[in-house]
């Protein structure tokens, strides 16, 4: 799963990797980034079909929900019951997205206590989850634009801490994910074959409030 990650890329590093179009939102870089926060989503824009650059809040809201709070808002997808399960099966078909991180988090379970630990590409690249995104409208006029991360099996290396990770997508499935080319989006739905380095941090990083870079310590 993806319960936490950092994202302190400029956002101007992200508008040239991504090729974005269209207004630049701000944003705080933040090492912990959390469910319900807005975060940075490269997505197609339904009219223009350019990519965009957009700060969506993650936790997705289906479209069809008559109250926000009355639902399930997942954070994440897993892979495996996209085309099935009615909170995803709409949206991966017209609303895929990719969401830029440096790095995430996850908690491996050791002798009944979580020991977190910090997991980055191994060179050094940005990672890129495969997302997917609503728009929904309440009664009142609110807009809320949310997205949720999908999952998939660890791989080989990640498995010792869980067995589950985000969907790592290579530049390479980008268009393909994002709609632009024609295919099959279920292709690059795998286990990441990217090197990774993971190193044990502290538990600050299960704060929420704690949100600087020294959270990347090693211990």
């Amino acid at each position: 799963m993806c319960g936490r990650y950092a994202a302190f890329l400029p956002a101007e590093a992200i508008v040239a990797l991504f090729r974005t179009e269209g207004p630049v939102p701000n944003w705080a870089p933040t090492w912990n980034m959390a469910p319900t926060r807005d975060a940075p989503v490269v997505r197609l824009h339904p009219e223009s079909k350019e990519r965009r650059l957009d700060l969506l809040r993650w936790g997705l809201l289906p479209h069809w929900a008559k109250d926000a709070k009355s639902v399930r808002q997942p954070i994440n997808a897993r892979s495996e019951t996209l085309a099935t399960a009615p909170m995803f099966r709409d949206a991966v078909k017209h609303r895929r997205c990719l969401v830029p991180a440096d790095l995430f988090y996850e908690w491996q379970a050791v002798n009944g206590t979580k020991l977190p630990w910090a997991i980055a590409r191994a060179d050094g690249q940005p990672m890129v989850f495969a997302g997917l995104w609503e728009g929904w409208r309440g009664s009142d006029g609110t807009v809320i634009r949310s997205f949720t991360i999908v999952t998939t099996s660890a791989n080989e290396a990640l498995r010792p801490l869980h067995e589950r990770m985000p969907v790592v997508l290579e530049p390479a499935d980008w268009p393909l994910w994002l709609g632009e080319t024609h295919g099959d989006p279920n292709e690059p739905l795998r286990p990441s074959g990217a090197a990774f380095r993971t190193w044990r941090i502290g538990t600050a990083v299960n704060n929420v409030r704690n949100d600087t870079p020294q959270l990347l310590e090693p211990v």
